[in-house]
């Protein structure tokens, strides 16, 4: 798996395409920014359209981290609740959040529609499932909070919920009509090539190696060579790698597999979320479902398809498969895929305020795409006019998690036992 990039449905399907170059030389720019995901490629746009120049510079390939690795759930708001969210963050700044992150969806669709990205965009809601009792309960308060703050959400009942997913496993839903799907690595893709159609400078293949802040601008070391800008943005995220002086993002990295099958039969295939939902449900060891345009069935779950428990989670795979759907339980897989979640103690994102006109944006908690695309955008104003308060949440200046290593283990060998005992997840 990890040797054939084609086991990644997105990089099999993905119909964008880009063509950049690798840094081969010293340059100057108004906004650097290092990482080529949502919040990268999101902010290069907005500061090229604002007419700034803009260098970005990904050590790989653009959307190579988990934004070409994801569910693809164009999500409203944050994992946590409103509540939790509010008590997190403080009334005033959650509630800020709150707003922004729930408009989250519609600027990732007005970008898309303004850009002719092409990544199978569909915005037909999500629905998060009640996996059990005790999950329709979370929902319902969910669905209070959510109202409560002027969250258009619907909740389902059990049979309304086995009509619109095609199974009778859940105890309900929670509808919210304001997200949809997206085919993550053809957005990424996308927004790259409309950064660089305003403008922008997109080098490949550019690892930053070293940073330093001097006589007003930093100086920023990659491929052998110095590019200086006024302003500095990264937006690496779960994938960063250690840069001479530069904070490492404090997260936990937390792995999240993806099993692809194979088209499905026509008769299953209008049975099976006929309506074109995403899905995720309300397990502590989460699991994801959605069907992409070619209409396979991707089974999503927490843990490391490609690590030492990969069997485990293979084998848990084929049987919430057969849980679900009875008559799926033979079809093959065809791509399997796992990608890394930056989860943070309180599952709010970071934005620490380094150093002069320098962020680092992180931590997204597994909400990376409408989230990603309005901390990029934002960052990106924050930093080209000096106004921190364009941010969807105040700046810090620091950030740290303790036990990090310890919990990525503590949640892959969860996700490992729960997945070899049960057979939904």
């Amino acid at each position: 798996m990890t040797s054939d990039p084609q086991a990644n449905l997105w990089r099999a399907s993905a119909q964008e395409r880009i063509d950049t170059a690798r840094l081969c030389g010293d340059t100057a720019t108004d906004l650097l920014v290092v990482g080529g995901g949502f919040t990268g490629c999101s902010a290069a746009l907005e500061a090229a359209r604002a007419g700034a120049s803009v260098t970005l510079l990904e050590a790989n390939t653009i959307g190579h981290g988990g934004s070409g690795r994801n569910v693809g759930l164009v999500n409203a708001g944050l994992w946590l609740a409103p509540d939790d969210v509010l008590a997190a963050a403080g009334q005033t700044a959650g509630t800020r959040l709150l707003t922004e992150l729930g408009q989250g969806p519609q600027a990732v669709y007005d970008i898309i529609a303004r850009e002719g990205i092409d990544c199978e965009a569909t915005r037909n809601g999500t629905l998060h499932l009640a996996h059990a009792p005790a999950g329709l309960r979370d929902l319902e308060n969910r669905f209070r909070q959510g109202n409560r703050t002027g969250a258009p959400l619907e909740l389902l009942d059990a049979a309304e919920t086995a009509r619109r997913t095609g199974s009778t496993a859940f105890h309900g839903a929670l509808f919210d009509p304001r997200a949809g799907m997206i085919q993550p690595l053809a957005y990424a893709r996308g927004l790259a090539r409309a950064a660089m159609r305003a403008g922008a400078r997109v080098h490949e293949g550019s690892a930053v190696t070293a940073i330093a802040h001097s006589d007003g601008v930093w100086r920023v070391r990659a491929n052998g060579h110095e590019i200086r800008a006024r302003a500095l943005l990264l937006a690496t995220n779960a994938y960063c790698e250690a840069i001479t002086g530069a904070p490492l993002p404090r997260f936990v990295p937390v792995s999240f597999s993806q099993f692809a099958t194979a088209p499905l039969p026509e008769e299953q295939r209008a049975r099976i979320l006929p309506g074109g939902e995403g899905c995720w449900d309300t397990a502590m060891v989460m699991s994801s479902l959605r069907i992409d345009a070619a209409g396979r069935l991707i089974v999503g779950g927490i843990g490391n398809a490609e690590g030492a428990g990969g069997k485990i989670h293979a084998s848990w795979a084929r049987r919430k498969l057969r849980a679900l759907y009875p008559e799926l339980g033979a079809l093959p897989f065809e791509h399997v895929w796992h990608g890394s979640i930056a989860m943070t103690s309180d599952h709010i994102p970071k934005a620490v305020a380094f150093g002069p006109n320098a962020l680092s944006i992180f931590g997204y908690s597994g909400r990376g795409i409408a989230p990603g695309t309005v901390f990029g955008r934002a960052a990106a104003t924050a930093l080209l006019n000096g106004t921190p308060e364009a941010l969807p949440l105040p700046p810090i200046q620091t950030y740290t998690e303790r036990f990090t290593v310890l919990r990525e283990a503590y949640y892959e060998l969860g996700a490992a036992l729960t997945h070899a005992t049960r057979s939904r997840g």
